[in-house]
């Protein structure tokens, strides 16, 4: 099993930044791909961003590409989103999932409020 704990949302202005952690326990970290995810009031959830194993490689949603950054220290059992240039569609709680053994996000933290006011 596999516990995920985000932090660092709140409240930001438009074109501010913010970069929530998602700490990992459980299996090794470096065994499995993680993602950062989002929903919005009355909308369904969406990927944001997601890194494989290692970290070399990443994949990120066109809404955010160019603003966002997906990494993850393995050695600190942490991935990471830094956020820039935020926007109030943003707004959202943002969740970090890891993979489970058959390559589909099975592991999900509890959510971390992300706002952005206009």
């Amino acid at each position: 099993q596999v516990q995920l704990v985000e932090s660092g949302g709140g409240l930001v202005q438009a074109g501010g930044s913010l970069r929530l952690s998602c700490a990992a326990s459980g299996r090794t970290f470096s065994s499995y791909g993680m993602g950062w995810f989002r929903q919005a009031p009355g909308k369904e959830r969406e990927v944001v961003a997601t890194i494989n194993r290692s970290g070399g490689n990443a994949y990120y949603a066109n809404s955010v590409k160019g603003r966002f950054t997906i990494s993850r220290d393995n050695a600190k059992n942490t991935v990471y989103l830094q956020m820039n240039s935020l926007k109030p569609e943003d707004t959202a709680v943002y969740y970090c999932a890891g993979e489970g053994v058959r390559g589909t996000y099975a592991y999900w933290g509890q959510g971390t409020q992300v706002t952005v006011s206009s």
